[in-house]
């Protein structure tokens, strides 16, 4: 069994006097393909952004490698554990803009043939890197975004319903893009998502309805 990547303890966000999330503990090993399902509004995203490190819990705490989240400079945290939003947000004024930057802030040069590649495993293509940010759809967007997040492996992926968008032909594309990393590039994944097919190609499936871990599997504490 995979060590744990990361871990949750006695986890709890709370906003005025409502509680968001209550009291979840539960582990991810290196490794893990797991799915976070929930209705609308039960903390599913809310979660993943203390996990991004972009919200603070109000209680409990996360660790991740071992070490409390907070112990980590935040932007080496950032790129280890990558966060994709639902909502797009795109930047400069064409896709190469956005698939450039990764490589900007290592002070690389940018890899065109990887971009290119990558932005055919999503059912885009070369043409799309000369395109200007305006003229994409929401669900391309979800996607140059999805393929900026990656160009530079993270050792732990997030994604919050990243497939929203898209029609079933381009989910499917998504999952197996998705998939492929986890399973030959062994990034470790949390999605979060309402769609089916998206859960069965899940090793796990978190279950939260209105801030409670309803159904847990994997590592024992």
């Amino acid at each position: 069994m995979h060590e744990s990547i990361i871990e949750l303890n006695h986890l709890s966000y709370k906003v005025a006097d409502k509680l968001i999330i209550n009291n979840a503990t539960f582990s991810i090993a290196k490794g893990d393909f797991v799915t976070i399902t929930g209705p609308s509004g039960s903390g599913k995203s809310t979660l993943l952004k203390i996990i991004a490190s972009m919200l603070s819990q109000t209680s409990g705490e996360i660790n991740y490698k071992g070490k409390k989240i907070e112990e980590y400079d935040p932007i080496a945290y950032r790129k280890e554990v990558s966060y994709c939003f639902q909502t797009a947000v795109l930047f400069g004024k064409t896709v190469q803009d956005n698939l450039a930057f990764p490589y900007e802030i290592r002070q690389e040069a940018f890899n065109h043939e990887k971009a290119s590649r990558y932005l055919t495993k999503v059912g885009l293509n070369e043409t799309y890197l000369t395109k200007n940010i305006n003229d994409l759809s929401g669900g391309e967007k979800q996607r140059v975004a999805l393929i900026r997040n990656v160009l530079f492996l993270p050792e732990v992926l997030l994604l919050d319903e990243v497939t929203s968008a898209l029609d079933e032909e381009n989910k499917q594309a998504i999952g197996r893009f998705v998939q492929e990393m986890n399973r030959e590039k062994q990034v470790t994944v949390l999605w979060v998502t309402h769609n089916v097919s998206e859960v069965t190609e899940s090793d796990r499936v978190i279950k939260i309805v209105n801030g409670e871990v309803e159904e847990k599997d994997g590592l024992e504490n």
